[in-house]
């Protein structure tokens, strides 16, 4: 009798704002032979338990803003295990502020101009060879949408990306751990259900952004899907390797 198949490996989902899900990043691990276990609220354990990866998505709020979001200390406390063990993580936007903070970083709020919409992203030289930014091209387009920033760094962190208008777009720290600024899992489509209200506060123009995003919208796939796929190369030689 032949032994059954092991369990596809599964990323735990640390979904911090209902408007801020997977997109288009979770069909990607899904079709790359990973499981998705998406948690909220209440459910955000405190360890990655048998999850071969975590992903920490976003959310309008700062990384320690606990009464606001009183799942918040678990949050922190799930990136330090996952550092302290190992275990791949991909933080993205709020999730990468969080990984800064729980590593010795600093996240300021309001500061520097406000990025929305479809922003060029520029990589670092420290990023050649990183297995999630090395093969993404040395500028490429992605979706912006964050007043708080990353302004110091954890210590030994390697930058790897920065925007015109934010220095920190993408760090990591250690092997398997990395801070994203921008979103890979976001698309045109996002945009729409902005208020254009307050995308006016901030100095733009909505119609404006969703028209130059909707004509980059390939090129900003095409570096997300690069990046979801080095990611899910990352999880499984992890899970291969415990």
């Amino acid at each position: 009798m032949l032994n059954p198949a092991p369990p596809a490996p599964s990323v735990l989902v640390v979904v911090n704002d209902p408007d801020s899900g997977v997109g288009r990043v979770g069909p990607r691990l899904r079709a790359l032979g990973l499981r998705l276990a998406p948690v909220a609220g209440d459910g955000v354990p405190e360890h990655p338990g048998g999850h071969a990866g975590v992903l920490l998505l976003g959310g309008g709020f700062m990384p320690d803003a606990d009464a606001r979001a009183p799942w918040l200390p678990r949050e922190r406390r799930l990136a330090e295990a996952a550092l302290a063990g190992g275990v791949p993580l991909l933080g993205v936007c709020l999730g990468g502020q969080l990984l800064a903070l729980v590593a010795g970083g600093t996240v300021t709020a309001d500061h520097g101009r406000p990025e929305r919409g479809l922003v060029g992203i520029r990589r670092r030289p420290e990023s050649v060879g990183d297995p999630l930014l090395g093969p993404l091209p040395e500028t490429f387009p992605a979706l912006e949408n964050h007043r708080d920033a990353v302004t110091v760094l954890p210590p030994g962190a390697v930058h790897l990306a920065a925007s015109e208008d934010c220095p920190v777009q993408a760090f990591r720290v250690g092997p398997r751990a990395w801070g994203l600024q921008f979103h890979p899992e976001a698309g045109a489509e996002r945009m729409r259900r902005w208020d254009p209200a307050r995308v006016a506060a901030d100095g733009y123009d909505l119609a404006a952004l969703l028209a130059a995003a909707e004509r980059d919208e390939a090129a900003a796939a095409s570096a997300g899907r690069s990046l979801t796929d080095a990611f899910a190369g990352v999880v499984r030689e992890y899970a291969e390797g415990r």
